[in-house]
């Protein structure tokens, strides 16, 4: 059978998520260490201007009061019609259709989308990443899987190498030249997909793949490509929002607050009302493959029981 591979792109004040098709064959790669263990590796003058205008974006989303941290408050109330209908748009339509190689925005009904096999996250550096950043990042990611596995209710770790979820770290000329190591990781990944991910637009934060096998909406392995330029506050919401997509949540939708699945960057990492849209999704009422239509009288009974009258 043949797998297809699902790209979701988290882009600064443009498009939460992306989704693209493309046939991939899906082996399941050896385990391997970072890439390559040997560092930090000098970095290139292009590495450090992309540093330095990520730091100026990090600055500015700040000063206008976004990338809250709060995970929502008083200010922003949300009904049981809201959650339902923000499930519904997240976790069932997607943003953007691939056609003849390119992305078009065009929102498009889908179907659910979750993995059945528990996630192992792995997760890897490239060679110019300094110790002190990848520790913190092994820190963050390990606290945030544990997060996601309780939110879910699925078995989540954290290993060495790949595992089947890969979450790279790299600066721009590693990631302009990861092509041979995506199609190690995931076999005959559509040349499109590799295209996007080494030609990454500047206000294209990270982005987050994921694969399926054939028709089915099982989701078999993941790849999230996170720039180690960001500044921290920046790093740790591409962590929150790309690990999160790559579980089955892979549109944004405006309505959506307190949430990261908006583009308005209000909130930089995960919020109560997406861990409630996790726990949907993780809930064994609902199935792999299921429409819209299907779904949405099961979710509403669901997100009724989780908000227990709450307006």
């Amino acid at each position: 059978m043949i797998p297809r591979v699902a790209m979701l792109v988290a882009a600064l004040a443009l498009a939460g998520c992306e989704e693209v098709t493309g046939p991939v064959t899906s082996p399941t790669p050896p385990e391997r260490p970072d890439l390559p263990e040997p560092g930090p590796k000098e970095r290139s003058e292009a590495s450090r201007i992309a540093s330095r205008h990520y730091a100026r974006v990090q600055a500015d989303l700040l000063a206008r009061g976004l990338l809250r941290r709060d995970g929502g408050g008083p200010d922003t109330p949300f009904s049981d019609r809201q959650l339902t209908e923000n499930f519904i748009r997240i976790a069932l339509f997607d943003e953007y259709v691939s056609r003849g190689g390119a992305l078009i925005a065009q929102q498009s009904e889908s179907s659910l989308r979750r993995w059945q096999q528990p996630v192992r996250f792995g997760l890897r550096f490239g060679e110019s990443v300094p110790e002190a950043q990848r520790a913190k990042d092994r820190a963050n990611v390990a606290s945030y899987v544990r997060r996601l596995g309780k939110a879910t209710g699925h078995p989540m770790s954290m290993g060495t190498g790949n595992g089947n979820f890969t979450v790279l770290m790299l600066n721009e000329d590693e990631r302009a030249a990861i092509g041979p190591e995506l199609q190690r990781l995931v076999p005959g990944i559509d040349r499109a997909a590799i295209r996007t991910i080494e030609n990454l637009p500047r206000d294209t934060l990270c982005l987050v793949f994921a694969t399926t096998t054939a028709t089915s909406s099982v989701y078999t392995r993941a790849v999230a490509i996170i720039r180690a330029e960001h500044p921290d506050l920046l790093r740790l919401s591409c962590i929150h929002e790309e690990l999160a997509q790559g579980l089955g949540l892979a549109n944004d939708s405006p309505e959506a607050r307190p949430s990261i699945f908006n583009d308005d960057e209000e909130f930089g990492l995960l919020t109560t009302h997406d861990e409630m849209l996790l726990r949907i999704l993780y809930d064994k009422r609902l199935e792999p493959g299921m429409t819209a239509l299907e779904a949405k009288p099961i979710v509403k009974k669901i997100v009724a029981e989780a908000m227990g009258g709450r307006v």
